[in-house]
This record gives C-alpha cells, sequence and structure tokens, in this order.
C-alpha cells in the first residue's frame, strides 16, 4: 500500500458517524487528511473531529464560516478547541471578519492548548462557471476576483485560500510560496466533473500551485477507495 500523502485531503461527505467511521475504516493508513464539511458536521457533530482525532488524524473542517466579525470571531474560537488542524470562511465576509477569526485562532490556541488551526478564505465556489458568476453580481471575472479576495484574506492574517486549480497560479504568483492554496474540484482524468465546473487533474492542480487538493466522490463512490487513493497519490507525486 502507497504512503499517505498530506496534500491529499479525502471528503467525508456522508451524513452519519457510521458511515465515516466506515469509510476511514476501509481506508486505514492509506490517507491521513480528512474533510468534514456541513453535512457530515451538522448530522454528527463534535464526535465526527473527535474520531479522527483519536484516530490520528488531521481534519479540515470545512464549514465555511460567514457573518458578522463577532459572531465569525466566536465561533473560530468555540471550534479552534476540537483541534482541526484547517477551518475554512468566507473571503467575502471582509476584512473586519477575517482579521477577527484571525486573533480569536491565535487567542484560542492559546487558551485551550491546542495548535493554532490554518485558516483558510473560500473565494468562489468552484461550481460557479462565469455565467452563473454574473448572475450573483460578479463585476471582474472570476480568476481576478478569486485573487482579489486572496490578497485580502492575507493581509488580514489569514494562512490561505480555497481556489479553483484554475486561479492556483495567479494565487501563488500573487502571494507567495508559503501561502497555503486548498483546491477542491479535482477529477482524474476518468472521473466524471458532477456539479463542478474549475476542475482540473490531481497533476495539473499540483503543478498550478495547489497546497492540498480536497477529493471526494471520485475516491469515495469508487469501487475501491483505496485503489483510488493510490491512484492519485501516484498523480499527485508525478509517479503516474
Amino acid at each position: 500500500m502507497i504512503t499517505a500523502d498530506k496534500r491529499l485531503i479525502v471528503a467525508l461527505d456522508v451524513n452519519s458517524l457510521d458511515k465515516m467511521k466506515q469509510m476511514v475504516n476501509e481506508l486505514g493508513p492509506s490517507v491521513n487528511f480528512y474533510k468534514v464539511g456541513m453535512e457530515l458536521f451538522y448530522s454528527a457533530g463534535e464526535q465526527t473531529v473527535d474520531f479522527l482525532r483519536a484516530c490520528d488524524k488531521e481534519v479540515f473542517l470545512d464549514l465555511k464560516l460567514h457573518d458578522i466579525p463577532n459572531t465569525v470571531a466566536c465561533s473560530v474560537a468555540a471550534l479552534t478547541r476540537l483541534g482541526a488542524s484547517v477551518i475554512s470562511l468566507h473571503a467575502a465576509g471582509g476584512r473586519s471578519m477575517l482579521a477577527a477569526a484571525a486573533q480569536a485562532a491565535t487567542e484560542a490556541s492559546a487558551s485551550y492548548g491546542v495548535p493554532r488551526p490554518q485558516l483558510v478564505a473560500i473565494t468562489a465556489l468552484t461550481s460557479l462557471d462565469e455565467v452563473e458568476w454574473r448572475e450573483i453580481g460578479g463585476q471582474l471575472p472570476i480568476s481576478e476576483q478569486v485573487v482579489k479576495l486572496a490578497c485580502l484574506a492575507q493581509s488580514a492574517g489569514i494562512d490561505g485560500v480555497v481556489a479553483s486549480p484554475q486561479e492556483a497560479p495567479l494565487i501563488r504568483e500573487k502571494c507567495g510560496p508559503e501561502f497555503l492554496v486548498i483546491t477542491p474540484g479535482i477529477r482524474p482524468r476518468s472521473a466524471a466533473a458532477n456539479d463542478q465546473k474549475r476542475v482540473a487533474t490531481p497533476a495539473d492542480a499540483i503543478k498550478a500551485g495547489a497546497s492540498r487538493l480536497v477529493v471526494g466522490r471520485p475516491i469515495t463512490a469508487a469501487p475501491s477507495p483505496v485503489q483510488a487513493v493510490e491512484q492519485i497519490v501516484k498523480a499527485i507525486r508525478g509517479e503516474e
């Protein structure tokens, strides 16, 4: 079995603790980083993170926080105690919200005695194309707006962004090599795009400058999830 690669985050898009445990147990040591999103967290709550941490797995808690600065800061503080490695919030919340969240993460990590989670700002959902982007009022092309939000997030003390692989090179150019770029919308060449619009293969996303890749259905819905992980990790490492 291929060794786990921290650049791969497997999305646990299921609706129960039992289904989550089944997938984590099936993948075993081939994966060490998982995404807990809204569906799973709203269904099973903090137990999801507790279980993964007990299994010595890292957690991307993808709850896409978006509210007034005080509410988001308090939410980040509450979530920090769970021990997730990464927590997401929306860049569209603005500078004050982002800065308040960054400060809350730092203070809460010291208060709870846990490592400070990295905060990543959602830029533009990978399910959006240019037509839908204009429908919701986008004035700039998606790529330009994503880079603008990335620069805003970085200046407010946020550690990185979530963006499609198509914008990763532009973000890397503007925000430097240490800025975290997490890319969903990852599809191996043989996989269906489903509801994703701005997609790339694992190898192409890494070449574009992505730090970590979030992959869900191409792994969790595969006939052999372990084999699917192995193929994606080989692509990430350039071993295809």
